[in-house]
């Protein structure tokens, strides 16, 4: 492993996205560590910054509500994994200081360094039930009001977000097919599931807003002074402007242009709600009637949740040994290739029925009720037996296990406590092997043609700068960026 005798120093990648942000004073650099764990978040970090900038491109851009309500959705999800993406830095940093410390010998307990296996956690048929009044669900009647809604989920480091569903009062439960596998999950996990809206009957088109300041500038602006204008705003967004030696002038920095989502609801998954079955769980509600975001949610949210422990579906261990016969000759030994995995130990004849998936001689049960010791040293080999116990119909069943040395018998051992400590943190998750539907590939967005006149299509005001509109004194009026100036307090 690559080590240091310095202090640990930041790697950013230069000219890259983060190194900007950073430069922008958006993040800070002391995160940053130099090990190859931090070195894959900075480029998924790195990549979120460029698809988040992208998005907001994008939404200045588009023509069509859906368009722009993709882009929004598209824009929400790349700050949020960025968000998320930071605090594991943070969290990985933390740790290393204190994998530093001196620890006494008295803070170590029996399991100390013990940690249980990742697993994949499932959740799918997520379904929101609505609660419209009588007169807007039956009678049909009050004004229609139609919602942009989509769900974000978080566990760890693993955002992913559901497709975007349009809800309106013709609706009484907001459906979201998509199945959502979590890879590495370990047994405390926390998933956060996170509903967005956004009121979808406004005008979020590209067009509109340059035609709003179009219309508001058309008394005000000549022929000239758009001349002017257009090369003042000639470099195009985020792009600072050269004031030819004079003082530039900053204009309010505008927030994209388009619709916004709002959280309004979100609640908390742990292990203790997994069950294989759909189950129902409490939402906490976010905003009231007033916001234009605001969806008569019921409270509740269902779905099935479900998770595959890697112990319930890897092999934890294998390896040749030696079982003694039961109710046979106490010299009489059989000798098996074992699998470790699962809820049992199968025994196979020879290494290769594994490979040819051919059904194991026999299987020994490795549950939370099985006891497994190891017996007296054999007072010809030296080797100690492993003796496992189990239950059948009320009678104790003990099968013996050897190895061919005491580091096998030794290696086998500690693969059992292993195991049996994973199956205590997963608990219910290691009953039975819980059915995880792979999901289906997302189908991809239907291109929309472009919409619009030339005119709207060509106007410099069609994206207006993320980070500022640089202007000289000299190129527009005062009441002309007055204007300006009012127009986006007002929009925004």
């Amino acid at each position: 492993m690559f080590c240091r005798n310095q202090t640990a120093r930041a790697t950013v990648a230069r000219g890259s996205a983060l190194e900007m942000e950073i430069r922008r004073g958006k993040f800070r650099k002391s995160v940053f560590l130099d090990t190859s764990q931090d070195s894959d978040i900075q480029k998924k970090i790195d990549h979120e910054i460029r698809m988040r900038d992208g998005a907001c491109k994008l939404l200045a851009a588009c023509s069509q509500r859906d368009q722009a309500l993709e882009a929004a959705k598209s824009l929400q999800t790349c700050s949020t994994r960025i968000m998320a993406y930071m605090s594991e830095l943070q969290r990985m940093k933390e740790a290393q200081v204190m994998q530093k410390v001196p620890r006494r010998s008295s803070d170590a307990g029996p399991m100390d360094g013990r940690l249980p296996c990742k697993g994949k956690v499932a959740i799918s048929d997520l379904r929101i039930p609505l609660m419209w009044k009588d007169t807007e669900y039956f009678k049909n009647k009050g004004e229609l009001h139609r919602c942009a809604v989509f769900c974000l989920l978080q566990l760890g480091g693993e955002i992913f977000d559901t497709d975007m569903v349009i809800v309106d009062r013709t609706l009484t439960d907001i459906c979201f097919d998509n199945t959502i596998v979590f890879s590495e999950a370990s047994p405390g996990f926390e998933l956060r599931v996170e509903l967005y809206s956004c009121c979808s009957e406004d005008d979020y088109s590209a067009g509109s807003t340059p035609r709003k300041l179009a219309s508001k500038l058309s008394s005000s602006l000549g022929r000239s002074a758009g001349k002017k204008l257009r090369a003042a705003m000639e470099p195009g967004p985020c792009s600072p402007v050269s004031n030819g030696g004079a003082a530039p002038l900053l204009l309010p920095v505008p927030s994209v242009p388009g619709p916004k989502y709002h959280l309004l609801a979100h609640t908390t998954l742990s292990l203790s709600h997994i069950q294989d079955s759909f189950r129902t769980h409490d939402l906490t509600i976010s905003g009231n009637e007033e916001c234009s975001y605001w969806l008569p949610l019921y409270g509740s949210v269902c779905c099935r949740l479900a998770a595959q422990p890697h112990c319930m579906t890897q092999q934890m261990m294998s390896g040749c040994l030696k079982v003694k016969q039961l109710g046979g000759d106490p010299q009489s030994w059989t000798k098996v290739y074992a699998v470790l995995k699962g809820t049992s130990l199968f025994c196979y004849h020879r290494q290769e029925d594994v490979e040819a998936n051919i059904e194991p001689a026999f299987t020994i049960a490795i549950n939370k009720e099985t006891r497994i010791r190891a017996s007296e040293k054999d007072p010809h080999s030296k080797v100690q037996n492993i003796c496992i116990s189990n239950q059948y119909g009320g009678e104790e069943v003990t099968h013996t296990l050897t190895t061919d040395n005491r580091e096998d018998t030794h290696r086998w051992m500690e693969a059992f406590w292993q195991h049996f400590y994973d199956m205590s943190q997963w608990k219910q998750c290691c009953d039975d092997l819980m059915k995880i539907e792979l999901p289906s590939p997302r189908k991809p967005a239907p291109v929309t043609p472009k919409q619009g006149s030339l005119y709207h299509e060509m106007a410099p005001l069609a994206t207006p700068s993320c980070e500022g509109l640089l202007l000289q004194d000299n190129a527009v009026s005062a009441e002309i960026r007055a204007l300006l100036s009012s127009y986006y307090n007002d929009s925004y």
